[in-house]
């Protein structure tokens, strides 16, 4: 088999065109057999299909709407998945438990979207306990204990 000019021949079936499929060597390095693959193993369907399987988990999510006055910044998503527990998160604290006690309070409104930092300041500690007051019988005392993690899920 050779290649010329982007056709393959073969001696045993003729010219074949290159068209459908990527050559993954070159013609110098190896000059009498060039590897080919053939379109259905590309993998340009999988970051389609990722996209199609997070818009329907967008639209089904709980508290993921967000109108004109809090949408999420362009290029983030209102899902949160940065923790799943109930740990004791607190005020002056960092990282992914506060990332997602931020997002869910985003997502229902206790907080703008531009203070979804993953870190627990005064203005998560303001709609923590707003959030707190609106959900008896939570004591609006700004701590994100168990029963405030549970509350946000069920909210």
């Amino acid at each position: 088999m050779t290649a010329v000019r982007g056709v393959v021949l073969d001696e045993r079936t003729g010219p074949l065109p290159l068209a459908p499929a990527t050559v993954t060597a070159s013609f110098e390095e190896y000059p009498t057999v060039i590897r080919m693959t053939p379109p259905f193993r590309r993998a340009a369907r999988g970051p389609a299909l990722a996209a199609l399987v997070l818009a329907a988990a967008l639209a089904m999510a709980p508290g993921a709407a967000a109108d004109e006055n809090n949408a999420p910044p362009p290029g983030s998503s209102p899902v949160c998945a940065f923790y799943d527990g109930d740990g004791l998160t607190t005020f002056g604290e960092q990282g992914e438990r506060v990332s997602q006690v931020q997002c869910m309070l985003a997502n229902r409104r206790y907080l703008p979207w531009e203070a979804v930092d993953g870190v627990f300041g005064a203005r998560t500690l303001a709609a923590v306990q707003r959030f707190q007051a609106d959900h008896p019988p939570l004591v609006p005392d700004g701590l994100v204990g168990p029963r405030t993690w549970s509350a946000l899920w069920r909210a």
